[in-house]
């Protein structure tokens, strides 16, 4: 039949094609969700950082941004703790690059 709506409308099998070409756009958009491919969680440890004694540290000492930095590779503590470590006291000696 003819009528207003005739140019728009899909014939069964073209609708099903659109259905198909939609799910396989939602399929490479992806998720929501921010998280590392199986490919990038191989390097985790390597690229990722830690904070660590950037000169000798005696047990007692204070940490502080003078005694302390960020560096590879990531399998101690998180830099986002950074403002959590400034300030405590060192639990023992560290030496120089040594992980905090």
């Amino acid at each position: 039949m003819n009528g207003p709506d005739h140019k728009t409308s899909l014939e069964p099998k073209e609708l099903k094609a659109m259905v198909l070409a939609i799910r396989n756009i939602e399929i490479a958009l992806g998720s929501n969700k921010k998280k590392p491919s199986p490919s990038e969680s191989v390097n985790i440890n390597v690229v990722r950082k830690s904070i660590v004694a950037n000169q000798d540290i005696k047990k007692g000492d204070l940490l502080t941004d003078k005694n302390i930095t960020v560096k590879r590779p990531g399998n101690g503590i998180n830099p986002m703790k950074w403002d959590e470590v400034i300030g405590s006291t060192a639990l023992k000696n560290y030496n120089a690059d040594e992980l905090i």
